[in-house]
C-alpha cells in the first residue's frame, strides 16, 4: 500500500536529525519516569513480603497466580491477541522458572534477614548484569560497568561482614539477584519482538507452573496453604499492582533502555524499600554501622555512575 505525504520527522523523504534526536530523548525520558515509578512499586513488595504470614514459596505461588489471571482477564476484556509460536512460548515459560526462583529467594531472604538487608543485596544485580549482558549479547565488556559492580560488591561484603546473623538471608538475596539479572537480559531481547504484556503473561504463567510442580514434588497437595483473611488483601495488591502492572512496565522500558541501565536504576529499590521499612517496621534501628557504610557505597555508586559515564563520553567525543 502506497504512503502519501512525508513521514513524521522527515522532509521530502530525508530524515530530520533534530526531530529524530528530540523524539528519542522524549521516549527515553518517558521510559525513565515509568522505570522509576516501577522501581518504587517494587520497593513496596518487600513490605508486603514481611506483612504476609505464609511461607516464601506459597507467597510467590499466589503472587504469580493472581498476576497471570489478571493479565489473562486484561487480554480478554481488551480482545488482545496473545498467542505465540510454540518455540517462543516455551522459551518464555522456561524464563518463568528464573522469575519464580528470583521471587522465592527474594521473599525467603526477607524472612531470613530484614527488608533493608535483602534490598541492598539485590543491588548486586548491577555487577551480574555488567558481566552477563556482554557475554549473552556478544558485546564488549564495559570497564566502567565492571568497576561500578565491584564497588557495589565491596558494599555488600561490608554488610555481610557486620551482619553475620543474616548469612542465609544474604546468600538467598545474592542468588535472587543473579536470577533477576539473567531474566532481565533475556527480556531485553524478547521485548524487541513481542509486546511486554504478552511476555509478562507467559513468564508469570511459567513461574506459576514451575512453582506448582515444585510444591507437588516436595509435599503433595497438603503443602498448598490457604491464606488467612488478613493476607488476602496484601496478596491481591502484590499480584496485581506490584506484579502484573509493574512487571509489564519493567519489561516495556527495555525497548529503549539497556539491561545494565535498567539494573542500575533498579538499585534505587533499596532507597525506597528501606525508607518504607523504617516507616512500617522501624527496621533501621536493627542495622549496624557496617550495614550503613556498605549501603552508602552501593547507593553512591548508583548515583555517580551516570555522571562518570557522561564525562567519559564527552572526553571521547573531543
Amino acid at each position: 500500500m502506497a504512503h502519501t505525504g512525508a513521514k513524521s520527522g522527515t522532509t521530502n523523504g530525508v530524515s530530520d536529525p533534530k526531530k529524530d534526536v528530540s523524539g528519542t530523548k522524549n521516549g527515553l525520558n518517558k521510559n525513565l519516569i515509568i522505570l522509576h515509578f516501577t522501581v518504587f512499586v517494587w520497593g513496596f513488595t518487600g513490605i508486603l513480603g514481611q506483612l504476609i504470614s505464609i511461607s516464601a514459596v506459597n507467597l510467590v505461588w499466589y503472587r504469580v497466580l493472581i498476576a497471570s489471571l489478571s493479565l489473562f482477564l486484561y487480554f480478554k476484556f481488551n480482545k488482545t491477541a496473545f498467542k505465540l509460536s510454540l518455540n517462543t512460548a516455551l522459551k518464555l515459560v522456561f524464563t518463568g522458572a528464573l522469575v519464580g526462583g528470583h521471587w522465592v529467594l527474594f521473599f525467603a531472604s526477607i524472612k531470613l534477614s530484614t527488608v533493608p538487608v535483602t534490598l541492598v543485596c539485590l543491588s548486586s544485580i548491577t555487577l551480574f548484569t555488567a558481566i552477563f549482558e556482554p557475554l549473552i549479547n556478544k558485546k564488549r565488556i564495559s570497564k566502567m560497568e565492571i568497576v561500578a559492580g565491584v564497588f557495589i560488591i565491596i558494599g555488600i561484603i561490608l554488610i555481610f561482614k557486620f551482619e553475620t546473623q543474616y548469612t542465609k538471608g544474604i546468600i538467598a538475596g545474592l542468588i535472587s539477584a543473579v536470577l533477576a539479572s539473567l531474566f532481565s537480559i533475556i527480556n531485553g531481547r524478547q521485548v524487541k519482538h513481542h509486546e511486554a504484556p504478552v511476555i509478562a503473561f507467559y513468564e508469570l504463567s511459567g513461574a506459576f507452573l514451575w512453582i506448582t510442580l515444585y510444591l507437588l514434588a516436595t509435599g503433595g497437595t497438603s503443602i498448598f496453604v490457604i491464606p488467612k483473611a488478613a493476607d488476602l488483601g496484601y496478596l491481591f495488591l502484590l499480584g496485581t499492582v506490584c506484579t502484573s502492572l509493574a512487571y509489564v512496565a519493567g519489561v516495556s522500558v527495555m525497548r529503549e533502555l539497556s539491561a545494565f541501565r535498567v539494573a542500575l536504576i533498579t538499585n534505587l529499590e533499596p532507597v525506597y524499600g528501606i525508607i518504607m521499612a523504617f516507616l512500617f517496621f522501624g527496621d533501621m534501628n536493627k542495622m549496624s554501622v557496617g550495614f550503613w557504610v556498605g549501603s552508602v557505597i552501593i547507593l553512591s555508586t548508583i548515583f555517580l555512575f551516570p555522571v562518570a559515564q557522561k564525562k567519559v563520553a564527552k572526553r571521547r567525543n573531543r
